[in-house]
């Protein structure tokens, strides 16, 4: 198996792992990993979780997922939020993000979010 496939089963464990821990682990290794492919693969798990902790680090933290400098990992996450069944949980951190976030880009970056999932 190579490298890449690891990678790869080792997020999706950690996407499926009941312990809320794992969204700690996701968040202090993948997120703030160098390598753009570990960031989107690990905001990808998060966003799957679909829970308020895993959510809250692709939606309100500067620099992570929706708010990546790499436009290939916030696409990937925004898209991943466009695809999820349930979007509760989403919108209402996307809403939290613009009304209450410090920083104007990631208040910019949830109103155009959740614009787009308004719409689909």
């Amino acid at each position: 198996m190579n490298n890449d496939k690891k990678l790869h089963n080792i997020i999706e464990a950690l996407s499926q792992h009941s312990d809320s821990a794992a969204v700690g682990v996701l968040e202090r290794v993948g997120t703030n990993c160098p390598d753009d492919e570990v960031r989107r693969l690990t905001a990808r798990a998060l966003i799957k979780r679909n829970t308020h902790d895993a959510l809250a680090v692709v939606i309100l933290e500067k620099g992570k997922g929706i708010n990546d400098l790499s436009t290939n990992v916030a696409m990937s996450s925004i898209n991943e939020l466009l695809s999820l069944k349930d979007k509760a949980e989403a919108i209402k951190l996307l809403e939290e993000a613009q009304e209450t976030h410090s920083d104007e880009m990631v208040r910019d970056t949830a109103r155009s979010v959740k614009a787009l999932m308004a719409f689909s």
